[in-house]
């Protein structure tokens, strides 16, 4: 056990947590008396002194990306939802429990109406046990739509699986590996992060409160009591309009190679 504890620390505790539910099944069913993984943590070595680093993608290259996600061969569902995951900056866990109740249109208008709204997520769903609030972009009210239009679901899953579950993180990673990027889901926060960082003049305070991170600094965190919406609403549309723009030069220089007539083609010929 010690060897996936300090090599794959996020396997290693969902594993644990797994097996703990087992225990306290057994428990509940009168099989046991005590839960053996509660107490595993107390002999293993601590894993907050390892620096965990998810293989991101350049944000020059996320266009690009989004891109080759549309020409696979995948489901529609896992298409809308991994650009869905890029352009709102959520964690794969809290994409795949996304709600149509928990999006909220501007002034109480019909998803179809509203120019604007925002994702919701309760406290259930969140790393950090609070409630989150994500504005959402035109793209992310575009796909809203399609899905809303073109996935068939008898849950009140946004985008749910094949077999009308939630969609899973290995789901979208495997997408991501089809596509030939060595990447890990997760990465695409640490990419939104880092364009925050060299593209934009925006707080360290906003873009952390857009990935919703906890703040660890109390002097930091007693200021940061507003959400700053508005802030963060124009936030994430500059962060669509940026891939947007980027996709657009992608989709043109492709159409430039196909219609270029290279002179040593012209000779072979």
């Amino acid at each position: 056990m010690n060897a996936i504890w300090l090599e794959k620390p996020e396997t290693a505790r969902r594993i644990m947590q797994r097996i703990s539910r087992v225990f306290k099944w057994s428990i509940a069913e009168g099989f046991r008396l005590d839960n053996p993984a509660e107490n595993l943590t107390q002999v293993l070595p601590k894993q907050n002194d390892i620096q965990i680093h998810m293989r991101a993608l350049p944000y020059n290259q996320t266009a690009e990306c989004i891109e080759s996600i549309y020409k696979s061969g995948a489901f529609l569902s896992s298409k809308l939802a991994l650009e869905f995951l890029i352009l709102t900056a959520c964690r794969s866990g809290e994409l795949s429990n996304a709600q149509w109740a928990h999006i909220h249109p501007e002034d109480g208008t019909t998803l179809d109406q509203a120019e604007r709204a925002f994702w919701v997520r309760p406290a259930s769903m969140m790393k950090s046990n609070r409630e989150h609030t994500i504005p959402l972009s035109k793209r992310c009210m575009k796909i809203l739509r399609t899905a809303k239009a073109e996935l068939s679901s008898d849950t009140d899953l946004i985008f749910p699986s094949r077999r009308g579950k939630p969609i899973s993180n290995m789901t979208l990673l495997k997408l991501v590996k089809s596509i030939g990027y060595d990447i890990h889901v997760h990465g695409f926060r640490t990419t939104f992060k880092v364009w925050c960082q060299e593209q934009t003049n925006i707080s360290r305070e906003i873009s952390e409160m857009a990935l919703a991170h906890s703040i660890k600094d109390k002097s930091e965190a007693a200021y940061a009591r507003s959400e700053q919406l508005e802030k963060r609403s124009k936030l994430m549309e500059k962060w669509s309009s940026y891939i947007l723009l980027q996709k657009s030069q992608v989709v043109a220089s492709l159409e430039q190679q196909k219609n270029y007539h290279s002179p040593i083609n012209s000779v072979l010929k």
